[in-house]
């Protein structure tokens, strides 16, 4: 059940056994069933998690209105990274589309790791960077890109989505309504 993150973090930094054990002893394996929530506006983010199998949809509430930020699958990492840093409640919400296997870790337990593997500020530096550029690339597709080009992109740099998720859904992603997915669907289908 541990095997997929240790095999994810040995792929960013080779561990030694001592720091593998040391890693596999902090964590905590979860299932979610589906529309479970893993983190809910209000709460604070206080782990890090790691998606074994599943798909999770991570989400803001305005006013009533879900707006979808993010889809994660097997072997993405997830934190609401504000809230954990500050002890702060989050504003996100991210629910189970689907049964989920998370294996998880608490902040305290990831800090001691800090303070004696040194190899992990590594893996916590290389992830936030990771973070940081699927942020910043999200940010660029909103703003620079038609909302064509956006599900033209996601097509072909993430085709599970397509594949797996409901098109209400990915409409919010893409920032468009329901109705304007669909005449997108159908324009694209017609040029083909």
């Amino acid at each position: 059940m541990t095997t997929q993150i240790i095999q994810n973090i040995q792929a960013i930094v080779p561990l030694n056994t001592e720091e593998e054990q040391a890693f596999s002893q902090i964590l905590e394996v979860k299932t979610l069933k589906k529309k479970q929530f893993l983190l809910q506006e209000g709460e604070i983010c206080s782990k890090v998690s790691f998606i074994n199998n599943g798909c999770l949809r991570l989400f803001y509430n305005v006013e009533g209105v879900e707006n979808t930020i993010q889809f994660f699958f097997q072997n993405s990492w997830y934190t609401d990274y504000a809230s954990f840093l500050t002890s702060k409640p989050t504003f996100e919400n991210m629910q189970a589309l689907e049964t989920c296997e998370i294996v998880q870790f608490k902040k305290e337990n990831l800090y001691k790791l800090f303070n004696q593997y040194p190899i992990f500020d590594r893996v916590g530096r290389i992830m936030a960077e990771n973070a940081f550029l699927s942020l910043s690339q999200l940010n660029r597709m909103l703003v620079n890109e038609t909302p064509e080009e956006r599900y033209l992109n996601l097509f072909e740099r993430r085709p599970q989505i397509v594949e797996k998720i409901p098109q209400h859904y990915i409409a919010s992603y893409l920032g468009i309504k329901p109705e304007s997915l669909s005449r997108i669907r159908k324009r694209i289908l017609g040029k083909k």
